[in-house]
């Protein structure tokens, strides 16, 4: 009797889609941002753009769960927060076999990257660089032979991988490089690595067991949640201080919006570092920061673009 096939729904809930806004909010905003300067407007690839973007943190997630998966960390972790932390565990409750996510990442990476071609035929040499970065740091941060997660070097990954989201995105639309993306594109992806930041603290016990060095491992709850503060509080002064100097729209402002949940969690993270089964509140409003940020940014660059 042949196999039977996974289903779709299987395959959605390995690719932990409610993790993907974020990179829908990250991927529209460098897309308005350079429609906001009308250096083009081209739908067909903003589309095709925001898709691959998708479709590489899909990969990315998949690839995650494979790296954990063969390094041990998900298997011991049983102070998860679902579905936060942790992984999808399809793999640890026998749905999908290890291989098999790594399979799909590989598959998934070759439709980015033969999209990604096709990109860069229309807006210039430059996207390929982006695009080989981005998927570079994705293999990078999971791969067990590099492993960044696990040396202290994933929450960096992690905000340089946001930040060419963005970058690349404007960079479709403006067939150039130019500085004004690369500023806007800060403050997301440092909020990006908060949220994985906060998430680590639920995983730190089991990750320290099987020699995965988070930062949050490395540092301990007290000095780990004060840096996460720290994180959350260089993302909004960052943006803050660009908007005074007028590098973003006047209406930047909005998104210093996003301050008002990262505030909340890091009040909630101080107060249960010790605690992590208790965490759900502050990891899901640092969820709302990351979404909320870039897209109340992005709300900004479309009024200017709106006044051409």
């Amino acid at each position: 009797m042949p196999a039977a096939r996974t289903p779709v729904t299987t395959w959605l809930a390995a690719v932990r889609p409610g993790f993907l806004v974020i990179t829908l909010a990250s991927a529209m905003l460098g897309v308005v941002v350079a429609w906001s300067c009308g250096c083009g407007r081209d739908l067909p690839a903003a589309a095709a753009t925001v898709l691959l973007a998708l479709l590489a943190h899909a990969a990315v997630n998949l690839y995650n769960d494979y790296g954990d998966a063969v390094g041990g960390s998900d298997a011991v972790n049983h102070a998860r927060i679902a579905p936060f932390t942790g992984g999808s565990r399809l793999v640890q409750d026998g749905v999908l076999g290890a291989a098999q996510m790594r399979e799909a990442a590989q598959m998934l990476a070759i439709v980015v990257v033969g999209g990604g071609v096709w990109l860069a035929a229309r807006a210039g040499p430059g996207l390929l660089a982006v695009g080989i970065a981005g998927l570079a740091l994705g293999w990078a941060y999971s791969s067990p032979r590099v492993a960044l997660m696990a040396r202290g070097w994933g929450e960096v990954a992690v905000a340089a991988g946001w930040w060419l989201v963005v970058v690349g995105a404007d960079f479709v639309q403006r067939q150039r490089f130019d500085a004004i993306p690369a500023v806007a594109a800060v403050s997301p992806a440092l909020l990006v690595a908060a949220v994985l930041w906060v998430a680590e603290f639920p995983d730190a016990e089991a990750d320290a067991r099987v020699g995965k060095r988070t930062l949050v491992v490395r540092l301990g709850p007290d000095a780990a949640a004060w840096t996460y503060v720290a994180l959350v509080a260089a993302a909004h002064l960052w943006a803050w201080a660009w908007w005074r100097a007028l590098w973003l729209p006047t209406q930047a402002g909005w998104a210093l919006a996003s301050a008002l949940p990262a505030a909340g969690a890091s009040a909630w993270l101080l107060a249960h570092r010790r605690t992590p089964s208790r965490l759900r509140p502050a990891i899901v409003l640092t969820l709302v920061a990351a979404v909320l940020h870039p897209l109340l940014l992005g709300a900004a660059f479309v009024a200017v673009a709106a006044l051409r």
